[in-house]
């Protein structure tokens, strides 16, 4: 289960607003006790997708046809990951999950966000069209590489 704020959702319908059509993505800082985690605070990244991230991940990438691009990818670059896991230990929290927004899509996620993922983060997926955000869903990956939707608690 993971339990966030109204107003770390607001944050993150937010962000997605701002960047589409574009994904937006970001990292969720908490703590995990038991089975249950605890978001402490969302913290927005860029998306750095580009021509690069597609060359380097072809076995990823082979499933897709379509135009890749930052409409239908995201990236969180490596040292942006790094200086947030250095302030979030400061702050004694963790990294404890992932967003990203689908525009235009629903909120489930892709083979390249299944492809992508780490075992031990939540993954919130914001479905949002033009106007108005139109789902909000937290996942996580089972012991067999799979999404499974995860309890999600506003508090």
């Amino acid at each position: 289960m993971i339990l966030m704020r109204r107003a770390h959702c607001e944050q993150i319908h937010n962000h997605a607003f701002e960047t589409y059509p574009e994904e937006c993505c970001g990292l969720l800082l908490g703590k995990i006790n038991n089975n249950e985690k605890q978001v402490i605070e969302v913290r927005s990244t860029p998306n750095s997708w580009n021509l690069h991230n597609e060359e380097n991940l072809p076995h990823i990438l082979s499933f897709n046809t379509k135009k890749l691009s930052k409409e239908n990818r995201f990236s969180i670059a490596p040292k942006v990951i790094l200086k947030i896991q250095k302030e979030a230990r400061n702050l004694e929290l963790q990294i404890i999950g992932v967003y990203h927004s689908h525009p235009n899509y629903p909120a489930i996620p892709s083979e390249f966000d299944r492809a992508i993922a780490w075992p031990e983060y939540s993954y919130i997926i914001v479905s949002l069209q033009p106007s108005k955000t139109t789902d909000l869903k937290s996942w996580y990956l089972d012991d067999k590489g799979q999404f499974q939707a995860e309890e999600f608690q506003i508090t």
